[in-house]
């Protein structure tokens, strides 16, 4: 089939890459004169694992290519994409302006019946708009008899995993409308997808409304569960519980699984802030609030710093003189996407208090720069006190703690024997709960952890400068001198 994909972003790229490698003849149009540019030369502008690959295999087969000529790329398609941002504006409702601008601009060029995807995550009542903008464009050339379909198919792309989740699909939601270029839309669509219903129906059909509620509901369910375990784990800090064992305590039920169980310093990202807040919104709008959505998203806001928390514990709430080694930046592994990343928040909270930060994630430096760069614009000498390192350890030269923001994997097994040589404080607040604490403190290294019965009190003698013996056990600090009480424990 002849389909085109309109964006060349995260979502777009994917799905015309995907496409191309099911066989289908697959052109992606951007406006982004630059990255049609790269593409074209074979460059890829965002990180995905896979993608380069995937994207230069099709291109060289013929079936993949790119440009900015949006008549040309809509002349012989059959299904037409629409895969543009829909970033939130102030009020947290996603703006659609750039999803019905390309709406326009099908209807000024369409000339053949043809299928109008919306890929975009857009609120209900989205498809009507397009197939409003669409049918305007016709009437003005005198061609309001044109027929076409809108219909809606959401993705549902994991960022470090999105190729196998979309060559893999659980589920393939098309929301269509009840017409008969509905039931022209839907033999479309079932040869679009062909490949993935061989062996069973993988696809769920709805109408458009439906369709596009899923997208949201979907991401509002999974950050529910994450803001319900860091609530379940922070209370396990207080109570002396270990999350690790009540998540595989519950996960053992059937009825609730181990999925988006884990603890931890909060998501980020493009999707669970965005689309949680724009149900909201949604919402409000008609009447009701959601106020299972909107505490998730305060949860959500509170725990990105609760290292933070910790530290001012352990130090004091002035950090001046301490360095702090970060450890991952990008809000999660395999990606380097900074977007709402829980780094910036917990950096931000450090820089403010007067600290200096040391660094490190193997691909989102550079987009943590200009992140870093867009949060401090107001106080940009902060930006002098923070250190990009090279290497994870290099990072740890010196610090009063390792924050560890990122599960990457080459984290998860690093040289504990090297980190109380190269720390001020054999200290790691570990923010995904990636290490054993019975291994650490084998190498004389404390750990804190989200909700995993976390030994303070050695850390406080730690951060009070205790000596650590060679078995990893702590000698206490002279009477009078442990500065890491707050006022209030004192």
């Amino acid at each position: 089939m002849n389909v085109t994909v309109i964006g060349a972003g995260y979502v777009g790229l994917v799905t015309a890459a995907c496409l191309a490698e099911l066989g289908h003849q697959v052109t992606g149009v951007d406006h982004d004169h630059g990255r049609i540019a790269l593409l074209q030369a074979g460059g890829v502008p965002i990180y995905e694992p896979g993608l380069d690959d995937l994207v230069r295999r099709n291109a060289q087969a013929g079936r993949l290519r790119f440009t900015a000529a949006m008549a040309s790329a809509l002349a012989d398609a059959e299904v037409v994409f629409i895969a543009v941002g829909t970033p939130p504006q102030e009020d947290g409702s996603a703006d659609l302006q750039h999803v019905l601008e390309v709406a326009r601009r099908i209807g000024q060029h369409m000339r053949r019946f043809q299928v109008v995807v919306n890929k975009s995550t857009v609120p209900v009542g989205t498809g009507e708009q397009v197939h409003q903008a669409i049918e305007v464009e016709l009437q003005r050339r005198g061609l309001p008899a044109l027929p076409f379909a809108v219909v809606s198919n959401p993705e549902f792309l994991k960022e470090g995993a999105a190729i196998d989740d979309f060559m893999r699909p659980d589920r393939i939601v098309i929301g269509l409308p009840d017409s008969p270029e509905g039931e022209r839309a839907r033999v479309l669509m079932s040869r679009l997808y062909a490949a993935f219903n061989r062996h069973h129906e993988r696809t769920v059909w709805m109408d458009v409304p439906s369709a596009e509620m899923t997208k949201y509901a979907a991401n509002a369910m999974l950050a529910t569960r994450i803001s319900f375990m860091n609530e379940m784990a922070n209370l396990a800090d207080r109570v002396g519980a270990d999350i690790d064992a009540v998540r595989r305590g519950i996960g053992a039920d059937q009825r609730i699984g181990h999925s988006f169980l884990y603890a931890g310093t909060g998501y980020g990202g493009s999707c669970f802030p965005k689309d949680t807040r724009a149900l909201v919104r949604t919402a409000a709008r008609h009447g009701l609030r959601m106020r299972v959505v909107e505490s998730v998203e305060q949860v959500n806001r509170a725990q990105k710093t609760v290292l933070v928390e910790h530290l001012m514990r352990l130090f004091g709430h002035d950090l001046q003189g301490h360095r702090f080694a970060i450890w991952g930046l990008a809000f999660k592994p395999n990606t380097n996407d900074m977007r709402e990343a829980p780094s910036r928040a917990v950096i931000a909270e450090l820089l403010q208090r007067g600290a200096e930060v040391a660094v490190h994630d193997p691909v989102a430096m550079d987009e943590a720069r200009r992140c870093l760069a867009h949060d401090l614009h107001a106080c940009p000498q902060a930006l002098d006190r923070v250190h990009w390192m090279n290497t994870p350890l290099s990072a740890l030269d010196g610090a009063s703690a390792l924050l560890l923001m990122t599960e990457w994997k080459c984290f998860q097994n690093a040289s504990f024997h090297e980190w109380p040589q190269r720390m001020r404080t054999a200290l790691v607040l570990d923010g995904r709960n990636l290490y054993d604490p019975a291994v650490l403190q084998e190498h004389g290294v404390a750990h804190i952890g989200i909700g995993r019965r976390n030994d303070l009190g050695r850390a406080r003698l730690l951060a009070a400068g205790a000596p650590v013996t060679g078995n990893g056990s702590v000698h206490p600090a002279p009477a009078g001198l442990n500065p890491a009480l707050m006022p209030s424990e004192r």
